[in-house]
């Protein structure tokens, strides 16, 4: 089985003073490139493709521009246009910066232990609230992800077939503001 990377990328990063996804990592490079680098060490053959602005640390990776509409309409966008192959794809946001390749490979088991055909878009359920981002989901259902019109990843998860698993861990934990980015950090 082949796994990818889709990265967002897209957001203007208003409330950072900077687009996320090119802020500086505690753990060296951006925070785009630490993303890039935890799945690289968990599936190092891996394709990966930036949904947005292509990262300032690897400008090499291959990149789909973003309208700025959302994280729902740059999936669609993605799932209409064909590009990149794999069986599935790890999706998650730049602001999604607590993974490790630890966590991501634990992740990833009990994804394949709960839906060993790979059919559903497997997501977390993480203090009571269903996270798209950092999901599996299966290049089966791009043609059904294209032909949505919904602007809402919680509503793509509505229409499309999915599962959400029980999953805490700071990982799931975005950083959104200068305030959390702070504690982040510290």
């Amino acid at each position: 089985m082949t796994t990818g990377l889709l990265l967002l990328s897209g957001g203007a990063g208003r409330r950072m003073g900077a687009p996320k996804h090119a802020l500086p990592h505690p753990g060296g490079g951006s925070w785009g490139g630490h993303l890039v680098r935890v799945f690289e060490a968990a599936f190092p053959a891996g394709p990966i493709l930036v949904l947005g602005e292509p990262l300032p640390d690897r400008p090499e990776l291959s990149h789909l521009d973003d309208t700025r509409e959302g994280p729902a309409v740059a999936l669609r966008a993605w799932a209409a246009s064909g590009v990149g192959e794999a069986d599935r794809w790890w999706v998650v946001a730049c602001d999604q910066v607590r993974w490790t390749p630890e966590r991501l490979l634990a992740w990833d088991l009990i994804c394949q232990a709960a839906d060993p055909a790979g059919a559903l878009w497997m997501m977390a359920l993480q203090g009571g609230s269903l996270q798209p981002l950092g999901s599996w989901f299966p290049a089966a259902l791009r043609p059904a992800l294209a032909a949505t019109r919904d602007r809402s990843l919680v509503r793509l998860a509505a229409v499309l077939p999915h599962q959400a698993l029980p999953s805490d861990g700071e990982e799931w934990l975005d950083v959104d503001t200068p305030e959390e980015r702070r504690r982040f950090e510290s």
